[in-house]
C-alpha cells in the first residue's frame, strides 16, 4: 500500500496544516504567521475578500498524507455561474494555494519522506476535482492569509515547479512586495508646495491623509493598519499602503514624499512599526494604464526594501 493518501481535510490536521502554511508565510515575510483559528477560517470564508468571496459557490480544502504527516495540502475554490459573478471568474476553479514541505533529511530517512510525490499525488487530485465540478477554467496562486503572501513568490521554487509539471503556466504578471520599518521613513517636514496643508479622513483603503491647497486636494496617502494584528500577535504593528497619488501637475515636487512623512508620523501615534507597499514589474504598466517604473524608484528612494517578487495569473489549459 503506498504511504501517501490524499484525502479531504480533518480538523485534527490543524495544527500540521498552519505549520505549514506559516513555514512559507514566512519565508516571504519576515516574522509573518497565521494562528490556527486564521487558517481555519479561511477555509470557511474570506471576508476581506467581499467583492470576489461571494461569488465562490464550493470550497474543499484536500491534504496528502505521507507516513501519518500531512506532508502536502491545497485549498480550492469553485465559483458560480450566476450573472452577479464577475465574467472572469463565472464557472472557473481556483488553487487558491497549494503547498507542501520540498525537502527530505539528506541522509535518508524510512519515516521521513521528500514531499514531492505525495504533492504530485496531490495536485492530480486537485485537477479531478475540476473535472468532476466541470469548471470553465482552472486557476492557481498562493494566496495565504497573511499578509503580502499571494501568487507564487520567488521563495516557493518547488511550487512554481510543481504547477509546471501539471501543465499551470504564468500567464499574468510579476509584483513586488516592499517593506519598510517606519521609524526609517523621514518626519514630513516644511510643506514642499507653499500653503499646503494636510487634511486627515477615511479613505477607500484605510485612513487618508491628503494633501490640501485651499480647498483642492492635490494630493493623498492611504494607510490601513492590518486587522490582523489583534488575532495574531506576530503580525501586530503592520500597515499597507492603500493608495498614493499625486495630481500631475504637482509630481516631480516631493508631495509624495511630505504625505508619506505625514503617514508615517500617524502610524507612530499608532504604534505600527512595519508598513508594506506593492508595485507591479513585468509587465510594468496595469490594465488601467498607469505604469510603475517611477513609483518604484520613489519606494527606492524612500527606503523601502523589495521582500520578493512574485508572480500572479497560473492558468492550466484543458484536454
Amino acid at each position: 500500500m503506498s504511504s501517501i493518501q490524499v484525502r479531504p481535510f480533518r480538523r485534527s490536521d490543524r495544527q500540521q496544516l498552519t505549520d505549514l502554511v506559516n513555514a512559507h508565510a514566512m519565508a516571504v515575510m519576515p516574522g509573518l504567521g497565521a494562528s490556527v483559528a486564521t487558517v481555519l477560517g479561511q477555509l470557511e470564508r474570506e471576508p476581506g475578500e467581499f467583492i470576489v468571496d461571494p461569488w465562490v459557490s464550493e470550497r474543499v480544502t484536500l491534504v496528502a498524507e505521507q507516513h501519518d504527516r500531512v506532508a502536502a495540502a491545497a485549498h480550492l475554490l469553485r465559483y458560480g455561474t450566476g450573472e452577479r459573478v464577475g465574467a472572469l471568474y463565472r464557472g472557473a476553479g481556483e488553487i487558491r494555494w497549494l503547498l507542501f514541505w520540498p525537502e527530505g533529511p539528506a541522509l535518508g530517512n524510512p519515516y521521513w519522506s521528500d514531499a514531492t510525490d505525495a504533492a504530485d499525488a496531490l495536485i492530480a487530485a486537485c485537477i479531478r476535482q475540476f473535472s468532476d465540478w466541470g469548471v470553465t477554467s482552472q486557476g492557481a496562486g498562493g494566496e495565504l492569509p497573511v499578509p503580502g503572501v499571494y501568487g507564487v513568490p520567488e521563495q516557493w521554487p518547488h511550487v512554481a515547479a510543481l504547477y509546471e509539471r501539471a501543465g499551470f503556466v504564468h500567464d499574468g504578471h510579476t509584483e513586488a512586495v516592499y517593506l519598510v520599518r517606519v521609524a526609517d521613513l523621514p518626519r514630513p517636514g516644511e510643506p514642499p508646495v507653499a500653503g499646503l496643508s494636510v487634511r486627515r479622513s477615511v479613505g477607500l483603503n484605510g485612513t487618508r491623509l491628503s494633501a490640501l491647497l485651499g480647498e483642492e486636494a492635490i494630493g493623498y496617502i492611504e494607510v490601513e493598519v492590518r486587522g490582523e494584528g489583534e488575532r495574531l500577535p506576530r503580525n501586530a504593528g503592520l500597515a499597507d499602503v492603500g493608495n498614493l497619488r499625486v495630481a500631475a501637475a504637482y509630481q516631480r515636487r516631493r508631495v509624495a514624499t511630505w504625505l508619506l512623512g505625514h503617514a508615517a508620523d500617524w502610524l507612530r501615534l499608532a504604534q505600527i512599526d512595519r508598513l508594506l507597499d506593492y508595485a507591479w514589474l513585468e509587465p510594468d504598466e496595469d490594465g488601467t494604464g498607469q505604469g510603475y517604473a517611477g513609483y518604484r524608484a520613489f519606494l527606492d528612494a524612500a527606503g523601502f526594501t523589495v521582500l520578493t517578487r512574485t508572480r500572479r495569473g497560473w492558468t492550466r489549459k484543458q484536454h
